[in-house]
């Protein structure tokens, strides 16, 4: 970036340009609108500039409300040089590139130019949408409908991007028809390659001052190397993760190792097309995909039909498995010796061997962990759906692998924020996954007055969640509080199978009380439709699982109540989860405070965060497990919630709907208790 508004400042001078920036009559409070200075947004603005400017690792956490998309923006502006911005979810990307970036941008006049990154299968294939409108191979009128929407996009678009097409729903199974994956891209051979909105959006993002990506496109491109940003990554200075907690997971993803079934049913289909396309009577391609498909069908039916999650070691040395996934192998590799024979006709054929070879080895490696011939730390399980198998290979710890990846090339800035990274200030459970141990870390708190503005209600004598009548009792409990708020309510479940219990309940409840609220629920609608239909209805209650306990932000009085059923802890059947609690424990950790407790309060938090969005939100957050009460681990997680008043009286949770002072609801006893008892070793603020 060159002729900057702002020069370069140096080590520990750049307070003063953070001070006028972010002050009362700075550039910023007059060129955006509800703009305000904040003292801990401009505390994290001068940390995150330090570490720009001395290419260091910083981990920031900061409350809700504390502005930390401007807090990094200013100084990645301004002093980051080549920065790369990776979000949680593509509906953040598409935020910070459309209005907060240039938002920014405005007010600083910063001459710096931003690209929008996203994954190949978010753009549109000119050469896959001409062989889509060739081939006709549609399954509903639907699809007709949104193959001619999508050719008279082509005709309009600057970038191909889907998410520019509303008329057509992002999901919509066309589009796998015109859009290419890594293996189905022909490459510089294509006809297309000068038109090719992906290769438009890499060499933008090559030559622009900022990049905006998202977590799975970032992790993605360190596995396969197929997402531009390998490309991008030798020249970046500074690299900044929003909301950071979700990278462990999506790390965890992308640094393993997954085949399915769908994907060897996937292959055979285009096999067989291809074949008869291009060597129609060289080969009986119909026999030779057959076969394979039998194989990759009957592999999936050596589970039964509900969904399983099994590491290899819980699978019987008796059991079909082992010989169905040899079997697998066997007709594979007969496939991929007729398409060696075939591949010179035409290039797609070849892409088939390409795909049919890189199966093979993902099974290969497979025997050889059962062989007892592999080496390294990964957990391999199995995952059953209704019509598919997936075999996973997972990495026991993803900080080896990270590391390595931060360590490469020249030195850079790296910031981790988010609004949830530690619990009651120890950012261990984060610093240890990723590999950031001896790494600074930050806590700025949020600047809302939550005692004033929150109430958390914990109910009395529900029973405990694992009993078979728990989503009754919730809903029981809630109704009341729900009538109190005149709906206005998400109720967080962890389980759909709870979602679908407490919907059905709050049916018949409210059809039976006469209560004339809208339900909305988590797969009736996608969840962006679910939320603007909340939002509109202003008195709605929604009910949805873990969709909605991030990413989401509903101001104002539409949300006033937060319901939460259960403490989020992972279900015990993960076996990613079990193999990486019992490496900690025999490493002399505890499997449940150091991994499970921190995650699931982590997630918790997240919840929680739904409710007090502004300085003018009020609401109750109602947690329903008792657990928090009753065990000794839940004083942990409350004291790392944000400090709300406490209350486990219904008629203070009802109170606190009425009048604007009615937050000032006394706690019960036994929350009293707690609280004193808490505060002997660290105050909270009440």
């Amino acid at each position: 970036m060159t002729d900057q508004s702002l020069s370069l400042p140096k080590a520990g001078k750049h307070d003063e340009d953070i001070d006028r920036l972010f002050g009362k009559n700075g550039p910023l409070s007059s060129s955006v609108g509800e703009f305000r200075s904040r003292q801990f947004q401009m505390e994290m603005a001068k940390e995150i500039a330090q570490a720009i400017v001395d290419a260091k690792t910083l981990i920031a956490e900061a409350g809700t409300g504390t502005g930390k998309t401007f807090a990094y923006l200013v100084p990645a502006l301004l002093w980051g040089g080549k920065v790369i911005v990776s979000t949680g979810t593509k509906n953040l990307q598409d935020q910070l590139f459309l209005r907060d970036i240039p938002m920014v941008r405005k007010a600083l006049t910063a001459p710096v130019s931003v690209a929008l990154l996203k994954g190949r299968a978010n753009y549109l294939c000119p050469f896959h949408l001409e062989r889509t409108l060739e081939n006709g191979r549609l399954t509903s009128r639907e699809d007709v409908g949104h193959l001619r929407a999508i050719k008279r996009f082509q005709k309009t678009t600057l970038t191909g991007d889907k998410a520019e097409l509303a008329s057509v729903p992002e999901n919509a199974l066309i589009w796998n028809l015109v859009t290419s994956t890594r293996d189905t891209c022909v490459g510089a051979e294509c006809a297309h390659y000068q038109d090719c909105f992906v290769m438009k959006a890499r060499k933008e993002a090559q030559q622009a001052d900022v990049v905006v990506v998202n977590h799975h496109l970032f992790f993605a491109d360190i596995a396969l190397k197929d997402t531009g940003v390998a490309e991008l990554l030798p020249s970046a200075n500074t690299i900044i993760f929003d909301e950071a907690h979700q990278l462990p997971d999506t790390a965890t993803l992308f640094f393993g190792e997954t085949v399915s079934t769908s994907h060897v049913i996937e292959l055979c289909r285009d096999v067989l097309a291809e074949g008869l396309t291009h060597a129609r009577g060289a080969v009986d391609w119909a026999q030779i995909v057959s076969v394979v498909e039998r194989a990759a069908r009957d592999l999936r039916l050596v589970f039964p039909a509900d969904s399983v999650r099994l590491a290899v070691s819980q699978i019987a040395p008796s059991s079909t498995f082992f010989p169905s996934l040899e079997k697998l192998k066997e007709e594979l590799d007969a496939m991929i010796v007729t398409l060696k024979g075939q591949a010179e006709r035409a290039e797609t054929i070849g892409q088939c061997l390409t795909r049919a070879q890189d199966l093979k080895h993902g099974l290969e490696a497979w025997q050889t962990v059962i062989k007892g011939k592999a080496e390294g730390a990964d957990v391999l399980w199995v995952e059953a759906f209704s019509s598919s198998l997936q075999l996973h290979r997972t990495p026991l710890s993803i900080a080896p692998v990270f590391s390595k990846q931060r360590e490469e090339g020249a030195p850079r800035a790296w910031i981790f924020t988010s609004a949830t990274l530690a619990v009651k200030d120890n950012f261990d459970y984060f610093t240890v996954q990723m590999g950031l141990q001896n790494e600074p870390s930050r806590t700025w708190p949020s600047p809302f007055d939550y005692g004033r503005q929150g109430l958390l209600y914990v109910p009395s004598g529900l029973p405990q969640p694992n009993s078979p009548s728990y989503t009754d009792a919730v809903v029981e409990a809630a109704l009341p509080v729900i009538e109190a708020s005149g709906g206005r309510a998400f109720l967080l479940c962890t389980t759909l199978r709870a979602v679908n219990r407490a919907a059905e309940r709050l049916r018949e409840e409210f059809a039976r009380r006469n209560l004339s609220l809208p339900l909305m629920v988590q797969g009736d609608a996608g969840r962006t439709e679910l939320l603007d239909r909340f939002r509109a209805a202003g008195n709605a209650v929604l009910v949805g699982s873990h969709s909605f306990w991030e990413g989401v932000d509903v101001r104002g009085d539409a949300l006033s109540l937060v319901i939460v059923d259960k403490l989020p802890f992972s279900p015990p059947d993960d076996p990613v989860m079990a193999a990486r609690i019992d490496a900690l424990e025999k490493n002399g950790g505890n499997g449940f405070m150091d991994y499970q407790l921190p995650e699931a309060i982590i997630s918790l938090k997240q919840g929680a965060g739904r409710l007090i969005r502004d300085e003018m939100d009020r609401g109750v957050l109602m947690i329903c497990d008792p657990r928090l009460i009753s065990k000794q681990y839940g004083k942990r997680i409350w004291q790392s919630l944000p400090p709300f008043s406490r209350t486990r009286d219904l008629e203070a949770a009802r109170q606190f709907f009425g009048t604007p002072e009615a937050s000032e609801a006394s706690p019960s006893p036994e929350i009293q208790e707690q609280q004193a008892q808490a505060e002997k070793t660290q105050p909270l603020p009440i």
